[in-house]
């Protein structure tokens, strides 16, 4: 899973709260974060949705050598748009949060010849598990974190409550074969 929110126009995203991972001088972590008024107005138009009227997250952190597990939920109160009638409405969300961070890989240049192309590295990758996010500068972005789940659990086809798309009798009843359109349209009309 890799993030992909968007960078605000001040080079930030609309949501971040960097966390030190060497700061806590003990693990496991928790910790809850709110998005404020700004945020969640910048989150809003990032998602282009009406509204992000509450957001947080809670997150577990637990520390296992160089990577670190994140496990929790985000919460939130967002006005969606009906895509039945268009009416705006308000639907609460709550996304399982599980992700892992781990240190970016450094380039080791000693014990190398200039020019000299790197060793081969046997590299072995798990198909059952993602690869860890990236720490970087000593961080994970809780903020961001929270937007993608927020992100991945927008239903992209929003309903209204107690709203139903119903066809009509007639289209129901007769349905028109593409060889009957094509006939119509090839045949002359009166006048013609």
């Amino acid at each position: 899973m890799t993030s992909k929110t968007t960078i605000g126009p001040e080079g930030q995203p609309p949501f971040s709260r960097p966390f030190e991972v060497d700061a806590p001088p003990d693990y496991p972590v928790d910790l809850e974060i709110v998005a404020d008024e700004s945020e969640r107005a910048a989150l809003a138009r990032d998602l282009d949705i009406p509204a992000v009227i509450a957001l947080k997250g809670r997150f577990h952190i637990v520390k296992s050598g160089g990577r670190y597990d994140v496990s929790g939920f985000v919460e939130a109160r967002v006005t969606r748009i009906c895509v039945v009638s268009l009416e705006p409405f308000d639907a609460n969300l709550r996304e399982e949060v599980e992700a892992s961070y781990a240190a970016a890989p450094e380039t080791r240049a000693s014990g190398r010849r200039k020019g000299a192309a790197p060793a081969p590295r046997e590299i072995v990758v798990d198909p059952e598990e993602d690869a860890p996010e990236p720490i970087i500068d000593g961080r994970m972005d809780l903020g961001c974190l929270a937007a993608e789940f927020l992100a991945l659990g927008l239903d992209p086809h929003p309903r209204k409550p107690g709203v139903a798309f119903e066809l009509s009798s007639e289209a129901v009843s007769k349905p028109d074969s593409p060889f009957a359109i094509l006939t119509r349209l090839n045949t002359p009309r009166s006048g013609e």
